[in-house]
Formats: C-alpha cells, structure tokens, sequence
C-alpha cells in the first residue's frame, strides 16, 4: 500500500529515507488505515484528508535537529511514540481500575466492566492486602475490603477470576509489598486451570521504592524489599516471558503533591535503582529492559502533561542506551499505564469531574499511553457506583472512536509550543536525576529524605495557590454554586459555604454501610480455608521459604509453593518478617 496520501511531496529532503523506512513499518501495521483511506473514510468533516502522521517540510528550519530529539514514530528516541502505527494500529488498553468488598463482589464488578467494553483488568486491594495482614488480624480491623478487595488465599483468587479466561485477558495488579505473594498466587491459579504462564499477560506494580516515598504501604527495609523486586525480575524472565514485571509509578507522587517534573524525576530515578539492582544480580539489560513498565498520574495543565509523556519516552531511552549499554531497540521503549488524577477531583459540584476527567484523559492520549484508566465522578465521596464506571469507560470510548485524535500518529508533534515544553522538561528531570546520582543514587536519597521533602513542600505551595485562589478550581473557589463568582476561597471559607463531603454522600448511597458485614464474613472465610485445607504441607512449604530467604535465593518458586497449598498472605508475609526483618 503506498497511496499519495503515504508520500507527500513536502517532505524535508534529508529524511526522505527515513521517512520510507516509517512508511514500510506502518503500513505492515496499520493495515486498516489503508484501506480506510482508499475508501475515503479518513478525513474530517471537511472533507479534507488526514495524513498518518506529520512531518517537518522543505521550508522548516526546525528540521535540523528533527531525527536527534524527535525522530520519527517507533524509532529513536521514541518522543513520538513507541509504535510506528500508534492508534492508527491499535487503540489503548482501556484498563479500569476496580476492586472493593469481598472477591465475589469484585468478580462481579470486572464482569460487569467487561461486558461494557473493558479491555483489561486492573486490580486494586485493601489496605490489609498491601500490608501483608491477613482479613482476621487484630491490625486489620475496620480496613477489610475498603479501598480495594480482600485477598487471604488462593481461594479468594480463585474467586475473584472465576469465569475469566486469564489466557484472554491482561490483568494489572496494583501491589507492591506484597507483589511476590500475589503473582504467586495468579500463576498457582493459572497451573489449577491448566493455563501455560507463557500465555499469560498483565503487570504487577512491584515498585517498593515509591512506598518509601509517598505511600507508605511498605513492611520490609528497602534493600530487602529490593531484593523481592528483582527476584521477580528474574523469575518471571525465564518462566512468565510476557508479563510485565514492574509498573515503576509516579501516580502516586504525584497524587501525593508532585510536580510534573518531580513525578518524572523520582520515577525515573527510581527505575535506574531497579535497573542497577538487576544488573548486580547477573541479568543482562536487553533480557530484563523490555518488560519493564511506567505508571504516571495525568493532571489538569494539559499541555503540560503532554509534553511530559513525551519528555519521559525520550529521557528513558537515552537512559537506558547510554548509560546501560542497551542494544535492543525495545529495551529502549517506554511503556506507560495512566490514571487521571483522583486528587483532582472534587466534592463540590461532582459532575464537573466528568469535563476534568475528560481532558486529562485526552492529554494522555495525545501523549501516547499504552493503556489508561478514567476515574469515575463520584469517587470524591465514595467507590464509584457501577453507572459513574461506565461513564468513565465511555469517555475513553468517545476520545478513542469519536474525536478523530486517533486517525494520525502524534498529533500534537512539531507544535513550537510542546516542543518546546518538553526540552523544559527534559533539562529540568535530567538536573534532577544528577543531584540524585551526586547523592549516591535514589536509595541514598530516599534515606535523606530528599524526594519526600521536595514533594511535601510542592504539596504545600499547590494547596497555598487554591485557598488564597491564585490557583481556581472551578466550584471550589471560584463559581461556587449559591455564591458569588467574584470570591475567594478564604472569604467562603468563612462564610461557611463550600460543600463538603458528608453533605452529599448522603444523597448518593455509601459503601460504608455494609463494612462491617462484610469485613466479617472474610474474616470467617480466611478461618475456613484454614480449616479446611492440608496444614502439614502449608507447615513444609512456609519452612522451604524460610530457609530460601535466609540463603539469599531467588523466593518466587517457594512463594508459589506456599500459595499452591492455600498458605496465606499473612503467613507468607510473617515468614519473610522473620528473614528481613520490619521497616518502621
């Protein structure tokens, strides 16, 4: 296929070969896109036709430096996008984010989300879960099943997957400390089904190192929790070869008071700690590299955010090239899940959320996610009701089939003003990233406390700009429903008039009424699986795992073991406490 529309004329003479070279790699995936084009379906309602993708004319003196720092889709630095097609080949994951109650509950939520055109399944776990405790310990009452679902035991895996063909379907989970325990329990699942672990897909979080940082759901010290981290690496590179091994995460800096250009920093610091510890365990980068994953939180200033994933494609793969020696163009790539901002949204007129929700979520496409979550409207007052998911979703649906955003690679490309942007943001991560190495590396930093410190205080200075309403934010203080539009934060802040939370979660349902029920029933759930199941062999494989840890061995096959037996998280945790001790 090499219609006119896959060569244009202007094209700048020096990247002609380049540029043919793009050409052969996109039509070979973007079939559809030719024949949609031959049909005269691709153009906008002006009838004009759309190019797959821009380039630099023979008039563009920009294009000098074109192929140095911005390149041509799929190819180095990969600033435009790591596929030669993008979602002219394939629209994103659509990838919501869900998890609550018991794992029936939550079955039922993914079934629900499926069948609404969900494309992956993301994860999330209660407090308990995250922390190691079993549903029945004293420290977990009250947090069973709240911010995410309970899980004790393989049978609560076995649970939350029934009727889910895990060969099918790619599935994230959102866990850190406990990451080893719960992948072990997803491959012991896969082994009862008879599902080859090659043919499984989906991502463990597994990044302990922004624990530390800006969550603080961690047990052990970093340097063993570290070690748990690249154990997985190592493990699933020979066993597990398409699943992703990490999503090294910024959301949560960010959702903690980042800036855009601190969330980039730290998260790529922190990937280089990973990468470091890999290479001191004996495993070569280009064997490792290309199943490693990014996780980043999309914000309101929608330029900005654009050129940030843009900024972040470029900064990794110079990275891992000329400092790691990676030869493999895919060791190169970076893949990234987004999540629009839950901090972002508000209690005060809620349905506003849909409209911020909406152009974060377009930010991240425009800056080429590989999958992405919309947060629903509602989640300012409580876990989103089963319509608010499915407005989420079709957001994402209307931005994929409806904007037209999708029809070219890289839209906003070449703008003077996102370039721009992103070189900004480019010199501003890489004088990060050396204060950090001059610190001795992320951990030594982390241990200063430097990211947290750096966090903290852009945290302080955000919320100081919206009560004193040099940041607005539209409700809360300015257009405030009942007041006028003219004040500030602190004078309706005074008069008493911002809406709050309880005000209207009222109106609206609450989850909360049925915690207690249901915290209850897993706790007499966990009990029976231990009744019901072989103690001796829990007894001989949570003994395996002690002494593995205690040699310094690879854990993964001794977790594996211990979930196969229905062991649970708690007594996995516990026997690793024992080994590494507790970081407080």
């Amino acid at each position: 296929m090499q219609t006119k529309l896959l060569n244009p004329p202007s094209i700048w003479k020096p990247l002609r070969k380049h540029f043919a070279a793009w050409r052969d790699l996109f039509c070979n995936k973007s079939p559809g896109f030719g024949e949609a084009h031959d049909a005269g379906k691709v153009v906008i309602s002006s009838a004009i036709e759309i190019q797959p993708c821009y380039f630099p004319g023979e008039d563009n003196a920009r294009a000098t430096r074109y192929l140095r720092e911005i390149g041509f889709p799929g190819q180095w630095p990969f600033t435009r996008g790591i596929h030669s097609g993008m979602y002219c080949s394939q629209i994103w994951t659509m990838r919501q984010y869900a998890g609550f109650g018991t794992a029936r509950q939550t079955n039922q939520r993914y079934r629900y989300l499926l069948d609404k055109g969900t494309t992956g399944l993301s994860v999330a776990f209660d407090l308990p879960t995250q922390m190691g405790c079993d549903s029945d310990e004293e420290r977990a009452c009250g947090e069973v099943g709240r911010v995410g679902v309970a899980i004790d035991s393989l049978r609560d895996i076995e649970l939350l997957f029934d009727s889910i063909p895990l060969e099918s379907i790619s599935t994230s989970m959102t866990i850190n400390s406990t990451a080893s325990i719960l992948l072990a329990m997803y491959l012991a699942l896969a082994n009862k089904r008879n599902v080859s672990w090659d043919r499984l897909r989906g991502t463990v979080q597994n990044d302990i190192l922004k624990e530390y940082i800006a969550r603080g759901t961690y047990i052990f010290p970093p340097r063993p929790a570290l070690k748990l981290v690249t154990d997985i690496f190592e493990f699933c590179r020979a066993e597990v070869p398409q699943w992703n091994t990490i999503s090294i995460s910024g959301y949560h800096m960010r959702e903690a008071g980042a800036s855009a250009v601190q969330e980039l920093s730290f998260t790529l610091a922190n990937a280089i700690a990973y990468v470091e510890s890999a290479l001191q365990r004996g495993l070569d980068i280009d064997a490792f590299a290309p199943r490693l994953t990014f996780f980043f939180g999309c914000h309101n200033d929608f330029l900005e955010e654009v050129a940030k994933f843009r900024a972040a494609r470029r900064l990794w793969a110079k990275v891992v090239r000329e400092r790691f020696g990676a030869k493999n163009s895919k060791s190169c790539m970076l893949r990234f899940h987004t999540q629009t901002c839950g901090s972002t949204l508000t209690a005060a007129q809620p349905e506003v959320n849909i409209v911020r929700t909406t152009l974060q979520a377009l930010a991240a496409v425009l800056g080429g996610t590989q999958s992405l979550h919309t947060n629903s409207y509602d989640e300012a007052h409580r876990l989103p009701t089963e319509d608010a998911a499915t407005l989420a979703l079709r957001t994402q649906q209307v931005i994929a089939f409806e904007s037209g955003v999708t029809q070219t690679v890289d839209p906003l490309g070449g703008s003077y003003c996102i370039e721009q942007m992103t070189d900004a943001i480019e010199s501003a991560v890489t004088k990060e990233l050396d204060e950090i190495d001059r610190m001795g590396g992320m951990l030594a930093a982390i241990e200063a406390r430097y990211p947290q410190k750096g966090i903290e205080e852009s945290a302080f200075n955000y919320q100081r700009e919206i009560e004193q309403a040099e940041r607005i934010v539209v409700g809360v203080n300015r257009f405030v429903e009942g007041v006028n539009n003219a004040g500030n934060s602190r004078v309706l802040c005074e008069a008493g008039e911002f809406p709050t939370v309880s005000a209207c979660a009222g109106k609206r349902g609450s989850f909360a009424e049925s915690d207690v029920g249901i915290e209850k029933a897993q706790c007499e759930f966990v009990r029976e699986v231990r009744r019901a199941r072989d103690n001796d062999a829990v007894e001989r494989a949570l003994g395996d795992l002690e002494s593995a840890a205690r040699e310094g061995r690879n854990v993964m096959p001794y977790v594996i073991s211990a979930a196969s037996c229905y062991s649970t998280l708690g007594e996995i945790s516990q026997t690793l406490r024992r080994v590494y001790g507790e970081y407080e």
